[in-house]
């Protein structure tokens, strides 16, 4: 009894507003004659008249406003609420994982995911920084973010940056004191920063091609890091000369505090991409993020 009164409440309230069996019909998506029979049942059950009806029109009866005035705004109250529960409903939302090395996150993953957070409040987002090559699938991450050249063939792979270059710098106190090499072999006799990767196990050696030669060089020098920020500093304190990607130096060029040696060695290569197995399901959310971090040239 209590659903059928709901249901044919809500038709009077409809058929009052619109002044017209027609349009309330119409509106409810029910028949001109569910929609009568549905209002007679309910004044029947009330033993009260709702509505004056005429050829030509459809009015409440006095009883009928007072109807109206009385539960018209808790049928109000209660559509906002059942909107607000589809917006949350309908609203991405849940939980992302992702893997990716120092510098990808620097410069191609937060610049997009700090708005994309702002965008989505519902969706959070672990990101797990390391420079090695993890295993997604084992260690359950929805995603995982490096170089191109890194990637399985087996995943998808989503390009997400321009293409990178790398840099040889130093102070120009260290180039003062011990000049300056011209080729790459030349760095085997200056003092370096090396970099530990554990993608490779060991010592990292710099990559250089020029017209279609490729030399991979083994530098020598006081200190090893596998961090980006501290290879970067102690080039700074001039330890030696350092090799880090071309936008994390650039300011630090143009304000003369690094000098940029062997720039024709340093070729372009492929940037960073966002990858992921092929047969996974996605969620909306994660879908979003995508779609966020894809590469517009």
């Amino acid at each position: 009894m209590l659903k059928e009164n709901f249901n044919d409440l809500m038709s009077f309230l409809v058929v009052a507003r619109e002044r017209s069996f027609t349009r309330a019909a119409a509106k409810l998506g029910v028949s001109q004659s569910a929609l009568s029979h549905a209002i007679r049942g309910l004044e029947e059950r009330l033993e009260v008249r709702l509505l004056t009806r005429t050829t030509r029109s459809v009015a409440p009866t006095e009883a009928g406003e007072n109807l109206v005035s009385s539960i018209g705004p808790h049928f109000e109250e209660i559509e906002n609420h059942l909107d607000a529960l589809s917006e949350i409903r309908d609203r991405p939302s849940g939980n992302i994982r992702l893997t990716a090395g120092e510098h990808a996150l620097d410069s191609a993953l937060w610049p997009v995911m700090k708005n994309f957070l702002a965008d989505y409040p519902d969706i959070n987002v672990e990101v797990i920084v390391d420079n090695a090559l993890m295993d997604i699938v084992s260690d359950r991450f929805d995603a995982g973010i490096r170089l191109g050249e890194q990637v399985a063939k087996d995943m998808v792979a989503v390009r997400i940056g321009p293409e990178m270059r790398m840099a040889v710098v130093g102070t120009p106190t260290y180039f003062e004191k011990y000049g300056t090499p011209s080729t790459p072999q030349d760095l085997q006799n200056h003092r370096c920063i090396n970099m530990r990767l554990p993608t490779l196990g060991g010592i990292y050696a710099w990559e250089f091609e020029k017209e279609g030669k490729e030399l991979k060089i083994r530098v020598d020098g006081q200190l090893t890091f596998n961090s980006l920020r501290q290879r970067l500093e102690a080039a700074h304190l001039g330890f030696g000369l350092v090799y880090l990607p071309e936008d994390v130096v650039k300011d630090d060029l143009t304000q003369g505090r690094l000098i940029r040696v062997l720039e024709d060695w340093c070729a372009p290569f492929p940037g960073y991409y966002l990858y992921y197995p092929s047969r996974k399901q996605h969620t909306k959310a994660f879908s979003l993020l995508v779609e966020a971090l894809r590469y517009q040239r």
